[in-house]
C-alpha cells in the first residue's frame, strides 16, 4: 500500500467519523428538539444552509473517494483487506450518498417548498416527514459508523500481513 493511499484511508476514516457525527446529533437529538417545538422553518433554514459549510464538501466529496477505495480495494489490494475497503467504499456510497439523493434529499425538497404556517404543511411534518426523515438518517449515520470501523480494520489488517 502506498504512503499516499495509507493517509488516503486515514482521512477517510476521519471523514466517515465527521460525518457520521453530523448525522448521530441530528438522529439522537436534533430532531426531537425540532419535533418538540414544530421546528419546520427551522428545518428548512438547516436545508438551506448546509450547502454553504465544509460538512458538504466532506459529504460529497467521500462519494467518489468512496468509489476509488472499494476499486482499490477489490481490484488492486485483494485478500481480507481490500475486501474491508470494498465494502467500506460500497456501503459509504449506497448507504449514505445513495439514502441521501433517493430519501432524504427528496423530502428536504418538499419541505422546502412548503408554508410553515398551514395546518398541511405541520401534518407532513409530524406524520410522514420526522419519522421518516430520521430513519433515513439513522441509516445514513450507520453507514458512516460502519463504512469508518471497515477501513479501520482493514488497516490493521493490513498491517497484521506485513507484520506477518
Amino acid at each position: 500500500m502506498s504512503t499516499t493511499f495509507f493517509f488516503l484511508i486515514h482521512f477517510t476514516i476521519l471523514a466517515y467519523a465527521l460525518v457520521g457525527g453530523v448525522f448521530l446529533a441530528f438522529s439522537d437529538f436534533v430532531m426531537r428538539s425540532l419535533a418538540l417545538t414544530g421546528g419546520v422553518e427551522a428545518m428548512q433554514s438547516i436545508n438551506r444552509e448546509v450547502f454553504r459549510w465544509i460538512f458538504m464538501a466532506l459529504f460529497l466529496g467521500l462519494a467518489p473517494v468512496s468509489l476509488f477505495i472499494a476499486g482499490y480495494g477489490g481490484w488492486v489490494l485483494g485478500g481480507q483487506p481490500g475486501t474491508l475497503m470494498l465494502l467500506a467504499g460500497v456501503i459509504y456510497f449506497v448507504g449514505c450518498f445513495g439514502v441521501t439523493i433517493f430519501f432524504n434529499v427528496p423530502m428536504n425538497e418538499a419541505l422546502a417548498e412548503m408554508d410553515a404556517q398551514i395546518d398541511a404543511t405541520r401534518a407532513y411534518w409530524e406524520g410522514t416527514y420526522l419519522p421518516r426523515w430520521t430513519f433515513w438518517n439513522s441509516v445514513r449515520t450507520a453507514a458512516c459508523a460502519v463504512s469508518a470501523a471497515l477501513l479501520l480494520f482493514a488497516l490493521l489488517c493490513a498491517n497484521q500481513l506485513q507484520l506477518a
